[in-house]
């Protein structure tokens, strides 16, 4: 996606949602005090948005050396980069709100995961200040990590169908109830959602859990598409690697929980307007070997 196609998408949301915003407040803020930003939070947006879509590394790179060099026209009102900076917090609420509104359309077929989010090295965790009341220790499959953790669904294309983010140390299977709150159909997870009273929760929500089995698990019969379907589950993977490989959602450079949560909103939403997302690739005629009755 160009700039342009994304400033006008942005643009277009935040005129909609900035009249729907008035009539829920009760005041209409005309004593607020200050000068007006000189960028507008559709500008701020994009900006913030077209940095996980672009090659850079490092927001302050990316808006220093491309930003106020190449893109001058498109933004006449640019601002340095500390009061860019600042700015910011102030497109928090606007930003989760298009998140949720580009979420994808649920299938009957969904996957969940849950991946680090590091704040900071290991080394660094008795000196880190900036997230020390909320960030935790948590471990992975790769080890132990400092900060939180990004719980995702997505459907067979790839599509991000709900998120939350919580402490390092909390337990994959307890966002899953929420996370699963508007789904149906069948849900698979790896081995570390393997849980009886989840299983009987998610049932009542007409969701089927299904997972693999320990070694110490009596064998079980599945049919064969949802055999094929569990084995599948690299679909979500490759979706965490790309939000952090490409997206750039997570690195330890954060000064601010604020710009942290912006950074990772923002990033999110890059990924839902990717053009070639990771699929399975399901036709019409193997949806239909499905049987979604629970």
């Amino acid at each position: 996606m160009s700039l342009v196609d994304l400033f006008v998408r942005v643009d277009d949301f935040c005129l909609f949602f900035n009249q729907w915003l008035q009539t829920k407040q009760l005041t209409n803020g005309s004593g607020k005090r200050g000068r007006k930003p000189s960028l507008c939070d559709s500008e701020i947006m994009t900006i913030v948005i077209h940095f996980h879509q672009s090659h850079y590394r490092n927001f302050k790179h990316y808006y220093c050396d491309y930003v106020q060099v190449h893109l001058q026209s498109e933004f006449p009102r640019l601002v340095s980069y500390n009061r860019f900076v600042e700015l910011m917090p102030t497109v928090t609420v606007p930003l989760c709100a298009y998140l949720l509104a580009h979420r994808g359309q649920v299938t009957g077929i969904s996957f969940v995961d849950a991946t680090s989010i590091p704040v900071c090295h290991n080394r660094r965790i008795k000196r880190h200040k900036v997230f020390a009341d909320i960030a935790a220790r948590g471990k992975t499959s790769m080890g132990w990590f400092y900060g939180f953790k990004l719980h995702l669904v997505v459907n067979d294309k790839g599509e991000l169908l709900a998120f939350q983010l919580t402490a390092g140390n909390v337990d994959d299977r307890k966002a899953v109830p929420l996370l699963a709150k508007e789904l149906w159909g069948k849900l698979f997870a790896d081995k570390g959602y393997i849980s009886q009273a989840l299983f009987e929760v998610l049932f009542e929500q007409d969701i089927q859990l299904i997972t693999p089995i320990r070694s110490n698990m009596k064998n079980r019969l599945l049919p064969i598409m949802d055999k094929l379907l569990l084995r599948k589950r690299s679909l979500i993977e490759t979706v965490n690697d790309q939000l952090k490989n490409i997206s750039q959602i997570s690195h330890t450079r954060h000064r601010s929980i604020n710009n942290f949560f912006v950074n990772l909103v923002a990033g999110l939403i890059a990924y839902t307007h990717q053009p070639k997302k990771p699929s399975l690739h399901l036709t019409d005629d193997e949806m239909a070997l499905l049987p979604y009755a629970i």
